[in-house]
């Protein structure tokens, strides 16, 4: 029997140049996504940049054979389903420590969706909190909407959904939010005129 399509067969110097510079432009192309994704998943800067910089590791021993089987579709989902599985198991390996305060993560320093609609630092801080609440995958589903402006469509391939399983998941996600956010805001504000 002859090799399989999934066996890696050495490259010729002049295809392997090709395949690094292509790389080069995927990672030029989607290091800030991928940072993004990282840090909002993680909460802080140094865990996000190495998650960032084993998902492009991961991603590079892998690029041959993704972008053949890509068929023209964009990379992005592939590199964000990398950084989520080492972002899950990131915080797997982590469970038993304690984390970070909240008060303590800082936003990203770049300008993103999400940051430019919570108008400060102190409901910044409670939308991270509440969607921290959320379960993995309705979290996951808008960080990806709107940390990383991805379509449905780029979102359920990262997840592995249809796009009809993801449209519902990021609306239910949503409505949760806002009812969690609410629900605090109400405390927030019956604390105040106790007072």
């Amino acid at each position: 029997m002859s090799t399989s399509e999934d066996e890696a067969q050495p490259l010729e110097p002049a295809d392997k140049a090709q395949l690094d510079r292509e790389f080069e432009q995927l990672y030029r192309t989607h290091l800030r996504d991928v940072y993004s994704y990282a840090y909002y998943r993680v909460g802080n800067h140094h865990d996000a940049e190495d998650l960032t910089e084993q998902a492009f590791l991961q991603a590079y021993r892998h690029f041959e054979r993704a972008r053949r089987e890509s068929n023209g579709r964009p990379m992005r989902p592939w590199l964000i389903r990398i950084a989520h599985n080492l972002a899950a198991n990131h915080h797997r390996d982590r469970s038993r420590r304690p984390e970070a305060n909240l008060e303590a993560v800082e936003p990203p320093t770049h300008p993103h969706p999400t940051e430019r609609v919570v108008a400060g630092r102190e409901e910044l801080r409670l939308v991270l909190e509440k969607l921290n609440t959320l379960s993995d995958d309705r979290r996951e589903a808008l960080i990806m909407r709107f940390a990383l402006d991805m379509s449905n469509r780029e979102i359920a391939r990262a997840l592995g959904r249809s796009d009809g399983a993801t449209k519902v998941l990021i609306h239910r996600a949503l409505r949760q939010l806002e009812q969690e956010i609410a629900r605090e805001s109400e405390a927030g504000g019956s604390e105040d005129e106790d007072e």
